[in-house]
């Protein structure tokens, strides 16, 4: 009875540090990455002021070849949304809509919902920015990590997990943009 009592007691502490610590982190998250691409900011923002054109150089599409995508809206346009539904667990089931684009700040800005492997949204952005005669291109995303789980912020290693990702989409946007 006594055992039980200190257990219930250490784990009644455990849970009251995790809730204490996970209340002092934000919530707010963002991850980006960025590339110098040798090639006009126009060519560059060509290929990637759309989902459709984002689709030609996504590290996902590897993955699974027989990947589903429905297309709808204009292209280019808010309301162009592309969902894809794959077999593979890494890539899942999701819908990307085009939120925003600012052609003259070479900014796209969607918004993504996983709904597997697990749920989950973020806001992802891609900026076209002029770096000398070359284009410098950041990909990234912004998201909200629920209260307690902020505390997971704190074993996050975001490199390990998507950085190689969005490392091979711009490796290939570089390729494709810098075409002659």
């Amino acid at each position: 009875m006594k055992i039980l009592k200190w257990a219930m007691i250490v784990l009644a502490a455990i849970l009251i540090v995790w809730l204490v610590i996970a209340a002092l982190i934000s919530g707010d998250f963002k991850y980006e990455k960025t590339i110098t691409i040798n090639a006009p900011v126009e060519k560059v923002w060509q290929n990637t002021n759309t989902l459709k054109a984002m689709d030609l150089w996504s590290p996902w599409n590897r993955l699974d070849a027989g990947m589903k995508k429905e297309w709808a809206g204009t292209e280019g346009q808010p309301g162009e949304k592309m969902c894809w539904s794959s077999k593979n667990d890494k890539t899942g089931k999701g819908c990307q809509e085009i939120k925003k684009v600012d052609p003259s700040l070479k900014r796209i800005d969607t918004s993504i919902k996983f709904m597997t492997p697990y749920e989950s949204e973020a806001d992802t952005y891609v900026i076209v920015a002029h770096e000398g005669n070359a284009s410098r291109v950041t990909w990234g995303f912004t998201s909200q990590i629920p209260y307690p789980f902020t505390i997971m912020k704190l074993f996050m290693n975001m490199d390990g997990a998507i950085g190689k990702d969005y490392e091979q989409g711009l490796s290939m946007l570089k390729r494709i943009s810098e075409k002659p």
